[in-house]
């Protein structure tokens, strides 16, 4: 070959794409930082699993195949573009003999490298079939798309024909016909349908195949910083770096009075809020729009879609690129925005629409097979309007002054918190600090009057199965959930430490809830603030005493039920199976799943504080949409474990004009299983 224009490739290619990738680097560091080198061993595991052996892709049939096909046939070819590179300067470069055409692990290669080109060719042509027929709809279809997709599979077909016009030529070299090899398939069969070509053709062949491929790998290289398909660089580092706390944990605003004297931000105000692992998550956002097709707010007609999100969030960090390195390196504020002031991401850059249509029900999540997070960025958006600029839903404000006043959102005199309990032998923890249980309520079954029947049920089914447990009845308050989701991070952590405090103060062994927002609130986040205990949802604890005898449901309850699962004990944190477990140890019950079921089982629409506001305008209810899925399983009754669900789904039922299917929580359906009758 040419050693001189292959230097020439070489060195201008890897130069521009270096001096790419310290653009992407200097914007990447803009940020704060963020400690992402813990539990090394466990971030292995899972790169190995969701990077290498993309198991969230398996979830998309064809198109996890040819994704995988396509990520597997770019580290076999891999080898391959390395050695054309060395071919370039002598034509016999083998890796000193170790892929020579005589050693078996020369042939082992070829046949797994000509497999691969192959397989990668089918698997474009799926790509390019969702793309130019199917058209689907949460795909960016783009130009660069169809483009990056045309150079993978003219790579594969370069190095096909590379290697069929090279044996071509060694066969016409012993005065031999070209024939099949069964360790270089593709490159053989090539070689036999050019056969008949003149020696000069052949030579050309060889030579287009060759500089082709090489001119395609390098061209490729230097799109991907400044296309989507940076992904391919990205995504393996940001599978590594992604979050391992909890899911339904959010990060904390440290010293936030000392912030506030200080002037520093409390939310993410400007772009360069962002931490660097922030940032690569824009750098990774593929375009797929899986996070959209799966959110409840996309999905009924909301502004939000987090695919645009990202997106809007990367065109602008890329569109400000000068400026904002340039005011990193002084110091200075970032972007202009209206006025001469930094600009502000919401409204600037993002509509206040789209951030307020949140649920945090993290569907997003679930489906992005990057790991790229949502929640925290847009949480972290809300703490800033919040916190910073007092700016929110109107109908926030009820709320937020009912958690401060009276630890409630709903302002009800704190004094009422335990009236639900009247009629029932349940004890304060101050007057039995020896019990076995610390029955959490929360705010919904202390005061709605439908969820009341719900802290009946779990009380009577507690006593029924002769657990010690108390209530703290007035020294309860509101976890605080809502205000955090909303962005009100200081009466969070308020009301967080307030919690705290009275819990350390009568050390409970354990902890059961009804609600799946406080079972989160406590098992996930109040760690943070010296309060670590051993929570239980009530689903958990109900099917343990049933595996232990202690429940015996007998009574049938002849029903088909369906059941929904709350985001917050689902998505966030994994409990999908003893709340269904609960369901079918009563006799009669038959247990319907719905399409939409599980991790993608869609929100009913009143997480992050939705169902203290007015949901965002859009073409449907989310509840409505939610409750709808459910119906098609035609059940008699639809069973939730969250009082919040069940708020919403009763609502839903309500607007489909279907009052004769039930909406009740798994505890009053055991209860009506274990009690000698229904508590009304």
């Amino acid at each position: 070959m040419n050693a001189s224009i292959m230097t020439l490739m070489l060195v201008a290619a890897w130069g521009t794409f270096a001096w790419q990738m310290a653009r992407r680097w200097r914007l990447m560091r803009l940020g704060p930082d963020e400690q992402r080198l813990d539990r090394i061993g466990e971030r292995l595991r899972r790169t190995w699993a969701y990077a290498f052996a993309q198991k969230r892709m398996r979830r998309y049939w064809w198109a996890g195949i040819a994704h995988w096909i396509i990520f597997a046939g770019f580290i076999v070819l891999l080898v391959r573009s390395l050695l054309l590179f060395g071919r370039g300067y002598s034509v016999d470069f083998d890796f000193w003999g170790l892929l020579g055409g005589d050693f078996w692990l020369g042939r082992a290669y070829a046949l797994v490298k000509d497999v691969f080109a192959v397989l990668v060719i089918v698997a474009t042509g799926v790509f390019l079939y969702y793309r130019l027929i199917a058209r689907l709809p949460r795909m960016t279809l783009s130009f660069e798309g169809l483009l990056i997709l045309l150079i993978i599979e003219a790579m594969m077909w370069a190095d096909i024909l590379h290697d069929g016009a090279a044996q071509a030529l060694d066969a016409r070299s012993t005065e031999a016909a070209a024939r099949f090899v069964a360790y270089e398939p593709a490159g053989s069969l090539m070689a036999v349908a050019i056969d008949g070509a003149g020696e000069r053709m052949l030579t050309f062949l060889a030579h287009l195949g060759f500089w082709t491929h090489v001119a395609l790998v390098l061209i490729f290289l230097n799109l991907l910083p400044i296309s989507k398909h940076f992904h391919i660089i990205t995504g393996i580092p940001n599978v590594f770096a992604q979050n391992l706390r909890p899911r339904g944990r959010l990060p904390n605003v440290e010293d936030i009075e000392g912030r506030i004297e200080r002037e520093e931000a409390l939310g993410i105000r400007s772009i360069d809020h962002l931490s660097w692992k922030a940032v690569l998550d824009l750098y990774t956002c593929t375009e797929c729009g899986r996070c959209s097709d799966h959110c409840p707010a996309t999905m009924t007609g909301k502004l939000l879609s987090p695919k645009h999100l990202t997106l809007d969030l990367r065109n602008f960090l890329y569109e400000n690129e000068k400026t904002l390195v340039a005011a990193g390196r002084h110091g200075a504020p970032t972007v202009d925005g209206a006025g001469g002031n930094a600009c502000d991401l919401v409204p600037d850059v993002i509509k206040p629409e789209v951030i307020w249509a949140c649920t945090t029900c993290g569907a997003c999540e679930t489906e992005c097979p990057v790991f790229i997070t949502y929640v925290d960025k847009i949480v972290g958006m809300r703490r800033h309007l919040v916190m910073e600029k007092s700016e929110f839903p109107a109908e926030l404000q009820n709320a937020f002054r009912g958690l401060e006043t009276q630890s409630n959102p709903w302002s009800f005199p704190s004094s009422d918190r335990a009236a639900w309990a009247e009629g029932l032998d349940v004890r304060r923890y101050r007057e039995k600090p020896d019990a076995e249980v610390l029955y959490w309520v929360g705010c919904s079954p202390s005061f709605d009057d439908r969820a009341k029947k719900i802290a009946r049920a779990t009380a009577q089914l507690l006593t029924a199965a002769g657990v010690s447990f108390a209530i703290l009845g007035e020294e309860e308050r509101c976890t605080g959930d809502p205000a955090r989701r909303a962005g009100n991070e200081f009466l969070f952590q308020m009301l967080a430490q307030a919690n705290v405090e009275t819990l350390n103060r009568y050390k409970p062994k354990t902890i059961i809830t009804a609600c799946p927002h406080c079972f989160n609130t406590l098992a996930n986040e109040y760690g943070d603030f010296g309060g670590s205990y051993e929570v239980l949802h009530h689903s958990q604890y109900l099917s343990q005493l049933m595996a232990d005898g202690r429940l015996k449901p007998r009574g049938r309850v002849e029903a088909r039920v369906a059941f929904h699962d709350s985001c917050y004990l689902g998505r966030h944190n994994d409990i999908y199976e003893p709340p269904r477990e609960t369901l079918r140890r009563i006799p009669g019950l038959t247990v319907l799943e719905p399409r939409e079921t599980r991790d993608r089982g869609m929100c009913c629409g009143a997480g992050g504080a939705q169902m203290f506001k007015e949901e965002e305008p859009g073409a449907e209810r989310v509840n409505v949409r939610r409750t709808q899925q459910l119906l098609e399983t035609k059940p008699d009754v639809i069973a939730s474990a969250c009082p919040f669900c069940q708020r919403m789904l009763i609502d839903g039922l309500a607007a489909e004009s279907r009052e004769e299917v039930r909406q009740l929580d798994i505890a009053e359906l055991l209860w009506q299983s274990v009690g000698e009758k229904q508590d009304s």
